[in-house]
């Protein structure tokens, strides 16, 4: 029987899976998604039941935080684990459960190699001026900074844009919108981030479908004030409240908004805004880069959602972008028409194949 790669991807409510043939090219053989199990032993005991822990060569996991010393995904080691478990400060949402299920794989599967697949590791090159937060200077030594998040995504729409369109073109000034219920963006020049949206914690930057994104602090100083908020109910309030569902008050699903958008003003208002600010970062980012040559979409939103993509393009033209309505409608592989100064594609991600191929390239070294 051929050996197997396993990824696993723990999100803060669910986790993704998928089983890849190992060698040079991995192949995706099954995936799957676990909602809501209370450990880590839960869902090895789900994977295993539905087949997924057979033949393993090696196993990919997604860790949300590299902290700013882990720019490069790698194999986990006791090393390794001790230097995370001090970054859990950083990030107490994710990597608590994501070291959970290391240690419930090590102890599961003795002896199979398992890489740590870290999404901040894409930002690592970010310049002093992208990632230098505006706070007292001593905060740097605790780590407070700009991190960047998404990165595998954007690392496998890197090396898909190098596929289909060229390394030239891989190599210009791109913008990567990955917009899902969690959105970013990216700048990227000769194949290195150069700034990026998201900031010290995945809730910055867009709005999201239930993140604030960039908000004005004195926001959360007042409420802290007015309303006696704890540090976890703030949590709670920009990470799980806000964004489309705030504004909205029905829903963070883009599908149901547009649907609900000609009789319910709120639902209008919410898209309004995420279009607006996503056309806005766009703008951002082409103002890092100077200049703009590729705009690619991608994420759940980016990749179906065709008027959206629309909205967000209008008023670009001062950059280059335009849309072929044809081709945008039909969400083809490039929207915009032959000929643009800005080619604008649409590009699936897949974190789960990207992290698959990494641990292939680790294991084959």
């Amino acid at each position: 029987m051929a050996a197997h790669i396993l990824t696993i991807n723990a999100g803060s409510s669910s986790t993704k899976f998928a089983t890849f043939t190992a060698g040079e090219a991995p192949q995706e053989i099954s995936h799957g998604k676990l909602e809501r199990l209370a450990s880590a032993g839960a869902i090895l005991d789900e994977l295993e039941a539905r087949g997924a822990t057979v033949q393993l060569a090696g196993i990919g996991h997604r860790l949300v935080h590299g902290g700013p010393d882990r720019v490069a995904s790698e194999l986990v080691t006791p090393e390794l684990l001790r230097d995370l478990k001090q970054l859990q400060p950083l990030d107490p949402t994710h990597l608590p459960a994501e070291l959970e299920l290391i240690a419930a794989c090590t102890e599961r599967f003795p002896g199979v190699p398992q890489v740590a697949c870290f999404d901040t590791a894409f930002h690592r090159g970010l310049p002093t001026v992208a990632r230098t937060l505006p706070v007292p200077r001593r905060y740097q030594a605790q780590g407070i900074r700009r991190y960047g998040f998404h990165g595998l995504s954007y690392e496998f729409l890197m090396e898909e844009l190098a596929r289909a369109a060229g390394a030239d073109v891989a190599r210009g000034r791109i913008v990567l919108a990955h917009l899902g219920s969690g959105a970013s963006m990216a700048a990227v020049h000769n194949g290195s981030c150069v700034d990026t949206t998201m900031g010290f914690t995945p809730t910055g930057g867009l709005v999201m479908g239930t993140r604030t994104g960039d908000l004005d602090p004195g926001v959360l100083v007042h409420l802290a004030r007015a309303e006696k908020l704890s540090a976890d109910q703030i949590d709670k309030l920009v990470n799980r409240e806000s964004g489309l569902r705030g504004i909205s008050e029905t829903s963070s699903d883009i599908r149901e908004l547009l649907a609900h958008e000609p009789t319910d003003p709120r639902a209008a208002e919410a898209l309004a805004v995420f279009c607006y600010q996503a056309r806005k970062w766009i703008g951002a980012m082409s103002a890092a880069l100077g200049g703009l040559d590729t705009l690619v979409f991608s994420g759940g939103i980016g990749e179906n959602a065709p008027e959206i993509r629309a909205r967000i393009c209008a008023n670009l033209a001062f950059l280059g972008v335009s849309l072929d309505p044809a081709r945008n409608t039909a969400s083809a592989p490039v929207i915009s028409p032959d000929g643009s100064p800005a080619t604008v594609r649409v590009i699936r991600t897949n974190e789960e194949a990207m992290i698959a191929r990494t641990v292939a390239r680790l294991l084959a070294r």
